[in-house]
């Protein structure tokens, strides 16, 4: 922008393009006074419109320039000394240069001294400029760089002080929503599919080094394409336009969002259609934070993708149904009114109910997410109510709002291996079979001459409290999720012998927390609007994929005692924790700084509360024993736990009993809705009632909405202190 390009060019230099801006900013608004009624009037204003390009043309030109040098990455001590130069006009007046009116001036002669102390001639500054200045008009050529002040000179006041006034009074649009880094498999899907296709990205990377060893141009349009996407999320990193939004995976929508909020004047408004992650991703926080805890934020409406409620076509068809949108509405100002919010709308009508709009102060904003003060996603007034009730009674699992974060949970969160970045580690059976010389040993692991090798789990092989809940199979024909969940058969879940094939193998000494014999995830990949957000399961080997990020200790071992892994994994798969998690989420990743906000149980809690003859403690302990050690993989787990005969060896697996299972959660739920402080039937009912997938699939088995009805005579029940007692519906 125009700062920056004072700090290039010399004083006069500068001035004088600024001054014709200012002439070009004053023909704008005769053009503005303008009617154009007459043929007189028009001819006045192409007249004037004509003088405006012709003022604007230096300062554009000047620049498109300096925005170039910033993509070219010019830092050297040669390209700097040669551009100071330019600027100085050693070559020439550098804007009539850079307009291509005249070209620069080769210096006649080559100066000697200069050359014997170690610096540069002027010819030598000529050679370097001359590089710089082909590869930057190409540049501009090609990119057609857009600069506000030159293209809307009347929005723009006091253009000739060190800070520009002025701005829009209103910036409206719908910016793309496509992120800056290239993205291999869409950018292959339509040159080459096989590359897109390939199952590992270490294949991929692969067969494109392959196309560069062959000498085929696509993989030099490739190269061409990925550094100017690298380029570009450089230059938005480090220009200093988007201080808080161009952190890790530059989304373009993002950056529209932080630039309109600068070009706008301080009583100016923005209002985008953008994603929800502004509102509620990692990288957005900083961002948003500042926007609605200091009263800035307007609006933020909330859109479902997906309108099956009014069984019609989603707002956008070629969108993922589940992807959510956003009204985004703000100010540089502060204003003492509280923002209007809605979420989870289906329709632009919704906004009419005064229970699903309603507003949200920047107090709300900060007490239930204090460590981002990210949006939360409140469907009612009565979600509000009841979520800020559990915050005022339990704390959350992390409080980074302090100068030093406060832990319910002594854990760390880990992610162990990277589906992408590690996939070179990872082995399908066969090629464990043929290249490794590795053989079954059971409980689906493999041994080669020098190591065992373990599954590696991924997301889609878990469900709540269940290791073995699918298989994965590979769908070579799916371009983008070409492994597919096939979920486990009741016979299969019944035999304590089975185990679900996962896609890949690693070796068990390459996980970073060494030789620990079972570990706590839980699926990254989720959605507010799915069957449940928050599924958490004990699993036999802590070698998971990002897609299962595993919590640790906080020692270097990682290791958490069995009785506090069974407490942790019971609340994480509890639905009022559910309930509160789905009022953060706005994508598809269960994100640990969501987790770290969502209130939980404090250890010493499950010791202190008693049901009758049990402590809430003792309820956990059987429940997750019984539904987690199904297999003979879990061993190791229930040992921990305690589960043990006379002897010290480990009892046998519980048999799979989809009745039993339902009862079990039942009960847990019940002891979790009484430590957050819930027993009210109908809010009980109504909590349940946020998971519409459940209920209408518990209806069409049971003819009712099963599990409700048993919490809620569980919750009785431990009320009454009857902690085992058999309920019959």
């Amino acid at each position: 922008g125009i700062d920056k390009a004072s700090t290039y060019a010399a004083p006069m230099l500068f001035q004088n393009s600024k001054q014709k801006i200012i002439g070009a900013a004053k023909s704008m608004e005769a053009i503005e006074w303008l009617t154009d009624a007459e043929i007189a009037e028009a001819h006045r204003s192409a007249h004037f419109f004509a003088e405006v390009c012709e003022r604007r043309a230096p300062l554009e030109a000047l620049l498109s320039f300096i925005h170039a040098l910033d993509w070219l990455d010019v830092r050297s001590e040669k390209e700097r000394s040669a551009v100071k130069s330019f600027f100085d006009g050693e070559f020439g007046d550098p804007v009539a240069i850079l307009q291509e009116q005249v070209e620069p001036a080769e210096p006649a002669r080559r100066d000697e001294d200069e050359q014997m102390n170690g610096r540069m001639t002027a010819a030598e500054r000529f050679d370097v400029l001359m590089d710089i200045l082909a590869r930057a008009r190409a540049l501009i050529a090609e990119e057609h760089f857009f600069h506000w002040q030159t293209a809307f000179p009347g929005i723009w006041s006091e253009l000739d002080s060190a800070r520009p006034g002025g701005g829009f009074d209103a910036l409206i649009g719908n910016p793309p929503w496509d992120r800056v880094k290239l993205q291999q498999v869409e950018w292959f899907a339509a040159r080459r599919r096989d590359i897109a296709m390939a199952q590992r990205a270490s294949d991929r990377k692969r067969m494109i080094a392959d196309l560069k060893a062959a000498g085929d141009p696509l993989a030099e349009d490739f190269a061409r394409a990925s550094a100017r996407a690298e380029t570009a999320a450089r230059v938005a990193r480090q220009s200093g336009n988007y201080p808080l939004l161009s952190g890790g995976d530059v989304n373009l929508y993002s950056l529209f969002v932080e630039r309109a909020m600068a070009l706008v004047k301080p009583t100016g408004m923005v209002g985008l259609l953008t994603p929800s992650g502004i509102a509620s991703d990692r990288t957005a926080a900083p961002f948003f934070q500042r926007v609605a805890t200091e009263g800035r934020l307007k609006a933020l409406y909330d859109f479902e993708n997906r309108r099956t409620r009014y069984d019609g076509v989603p707002f956008f068809p070629d969108v993922d149904s589940r992807f959510k949108f956003c009204i985004f509405v703000a100010s540089p100002s502060q204003t003492a009114e509280a923002a209007s919010c809605a979420f989870f709308l289906q329709d632009v009508s919704e906004l009419d109910d005064p229970d699903r709009c309603f507003p949200l102060s920047a107090t709300d904003f900060a007490a239930v997410n204090p460590n981002t003060g990210t949006a939360p996603i409140f469907r009612s007034r009565r979600d509000a109510e009841l979520t800020t009730a559990i915050y005022r009674r339990l704390p959350v699992l992390v409080d980074r709002s302090g100068s030093e974060p406060v832990r319910t949970w002594p854990v760390r969160y880990v992610t162990m291996f990277h589906m992408t970045n590690d996939s070179h580690l990872f082995r399908t059976r066969h090629e464990l079979e043929e290249k490794e010389g590795a053989y079954p040993v059971g409980k689906n692991r493999f041994r080669s001459a020098d190591t065992e090798w373990v599954p590696l789990y991924e997301g889609k092989m878990v469900q709540a409290f269940d290791h073995r809940a699918a298989s994965v199979v590979v769908n070579p024909n799916n371009q983008h999720r070409p492994a597919q969940p096939r979920p486990a058969t009741l016979e299969e879940h019944q035999n304590p012998d089975w185990y679900p094939a996962p896609q890949f193998w690693v070796q068990g000494t390459q996980s970073p927390l060494g030789p620990l014999e079972w570990a706590l995830g839980f699926k990254d990949v989720t959605a507010s609007t799915n069957v449940r957000s928050m599924i958490s399961a004990l699993i036999p080997t802590p070698c998971a994929a990002n897609t299962v990020p595993v919590l640790v200790g906080r020692d270097d071992a990682g290791s958490i005692s069995a009785v506090n892994a069974a407490r942790y994994v019971a609340n994480l798969n509890a639905i009022p924790f559910d309930y509160v998690a789905r009022q953060k989420i706005q994508g598809q990743h269960l994100n640990w700084y969501i987790v770290e906000q969502t209130p939980v149980v404090p250890p010493a809690e499950y010791d202190a509360i008693c049901f009758g003859p049990k402590t809430a403690g003792d309820i956990v302990w059987e429940s997750v024993l019984e539904l987690t050690y199904t297999a003979h993989d879990m061993a190791p787990f229930a040992r921990d736990m305690g589960y043990t005969d006379e002897t010290g060896a480990v009892k046998p697996p519980f048999i799979w009993d989809e009745e039993r299972r339902l009862k079990l959660r039942a009960r847990l739920d019940a002891v979790f809705f009484h430590l957050y402080g819930i027993t009210d039937a109908d809010a009980i009912r109504y909590i349940y009632g946020t998971f519409p997938i459940v209920q209408r699939q518990e209806e069409k088995a049971y003819g009712q909405y099963r599990s409700r009805e048993l919490c809620i005579a569980y919750v009785r029940a431990l009320s009454a202190g009857d902690p085992d007692a058999e309920i019959a519906l």
